[in-house]
């Protein structure tokens, strides 16, 4: 189509919707973007931003303990909730800003305003209709609350970042991520939290040594509630709720946050209105190049809820733009992606659990430490981390990295680009670690958990 309004039409300011479309103004098209909310996506305001920065905040309480044993006499603490929350707004907001200047200072056009498909080619906007040689679908995800009694008493991690005072108490419903990171949060603030997760383990698609361990780790802390399910929830009182288990226990709250999945905001799209499908889930089905069924309309980041991570989506974009208008031939390599979880510890994984390396029919080797830290030989804290590396026999490439200890997502980072560079069990070995830290565990361990011979 030669006579369209625009080159690019993207819906969604999100990570994945900005990205896409500076490169795509970058190598010459006409862009618009249309976003209804907030610029920066789930990210910037809602999602890994505020809640790192809400994660150092609670680390604090542990580091004001920690210093006694180090011959500091800090005193009592004081948590002042209210400065958390401004001093949040005030960096979100400058986020905000950067974003929309990015998008600015390359002329894209800039609608704030919902955006809908009206067909192949044609987006509804404003009470208009605009027409795009290509559209790209950036729309993200939204929390999702399982549907029982009294459900709309509950938070979810949208409103977390913006309650106007922090409960004495808190029960977190989830054993995802969201749930496991907001329950350490929370903790370290100062909330009497209880956690309830319907499963045995935390973190389902984890390694199951990270599972278990972390499981443990955060049972030390805090009240966990496994194999259990909430059945209702109903008011009992001014800021009190009364939360029923599945087993008939009755846990009393201030707050209850519902951290239980996410999905695809795929709905009142129009994607009726185009040959776009999506599976059960809500999420968009694309091909390798990030096409959808619809020809000229592509989907990236959370809304095809493949790797739903930031730089992931920011990859993605940056495939499709280059591809589009910069006769860029790339595909996603989603072998080696680093991730972490920030909870207290924290966990960071590459690569391949050990349960997906037993699918393979392939050999291979497990190296297992569980270390304390040096820091706590002072402290006295009861904590520890572990270390975990998967290694293919036939190739000796270390194929998976899992660590669940301070800073663990800064210590993986830099294994994640080794461990792409194709890095072997013995060029671990070979390197030097730092003495003394904790990242040299991974460069020291010698002793094979168990040798795997085969997968049967």
């Amino acid at each position: 189509m030669k006579n369209c309004d625009f080159d690019l039409f993207v819906i969604g300011a999100g990570s994945g919707g900005v990205r896409t479309s500076r490169v795509a103004a970058d190598l010459g098209a006409r862009v618009a973007i249309a976003e209804e909310r907030y610029f920066g996506g789930t990210c910037v305001n809602v999602g890994c931003v505020p809640k790192k920065l809400f994660s150092y905040a609670g680390h604090y309480a542990d580091d004001w303990e920690d210093s006694r044993g180090f011959g500091w006499n800090p005193g009592q603490p004081q948590f002042d909730w209210p400065s958390l929350l401004a001093n949040k707004d005030k960096e979100i907001s400058r986020l905000n800003g950067i974003y929309r200047t990015i998008l600015e200072s390359r002329k894209i056009q800039i609608f704030n305003e919902r955006a809908r498909l009206a067909g192949p080619h044609a987006i509804e906007i404003g009470g208009e209709r605009v027409s795009a040689r290509h559209i790209l679908l950036a729309v993200g995800g939204w929390p999702w609350k399982n549907p029982f009694p009294g459900n709309e008493l509950a938070i979810t991690s949208n409103e977390i970042f913006h309650l106007p005072e922090l409960p004495e108490s808190m029960l977190v419903y989830g054993g995802g991520y969201i749930a496991t990171e907001f329950a350490s949060i929370l903790h370290g603030l100062g909330v009497d939290v209880t956690l309830v997760y319907r499963g045995d383990k935390l973190l389902r698609g984890f390694d199951e040594d990270i599972r278990a361990f972390i499981s443990g780790e955060i049972g030390k802390r805090l009240r966990v509630v496994f194999n259990r399910e909430i059945a209702q929830i109903e008011r009992a009182g001014k800021g009190n709720l009364l939360v029923t288990l599945s087993d008939g226990e009755r846990i009393h709250a201030g707050q209850v946050l519902c951290a239980t999945g996410r999905k695809p905001m795929t709905a009142d799209l129009g994607l009726e209105n185009t040959g776009v499908k999506t599976n059960a889930n809500g999420a968009i089905e694309v091909d390798e190049n990030f096409e959808t069924a619809e020809p000229g309309i592509f989907a990236v980041g959370d809304a095809i809820n493949r790797v739903t991570l930031t730089p992931v989506a920011l990859a993605e974009g940056q495939i499709v733009a280059r591809s589009l208008f910069g006769g860029q031939d790339t595909r996603m390599d989603y072998e080696y992606i680093p991730s972490a979880v920030f909870c207290h510890p924290n966990i960071a994984t590459v690569g391949s659990t050990e349960a997906q390396a037993n699918t393979t029919g392939r050999p291979y080797d497990v190296f297992l430490a569980k270390v304390r830290q040096l820091k706590h030989t002072l402290s006295g804290r009861d904590e520890l981390s572990l270390i975990k590396l998967i290694v293919d026999c036939e190739t000796q490439r270390v194929i998976g990295l899992h660590m669940a200890g301070p800073d663990a997502g800064e210590i993986a980072q830099g294994f994640a680009v080794a461990m792409n560079c194709g890095a072997t069990k013995a060029d671990f070995d070979r390197t030097i670690g730092i003495h003394p830290t904790l990242a040299e565990e991974f460069v020291t361990m010698r002793n094979r958990r168990k040798e795997h011979s085969s997968a049967a």
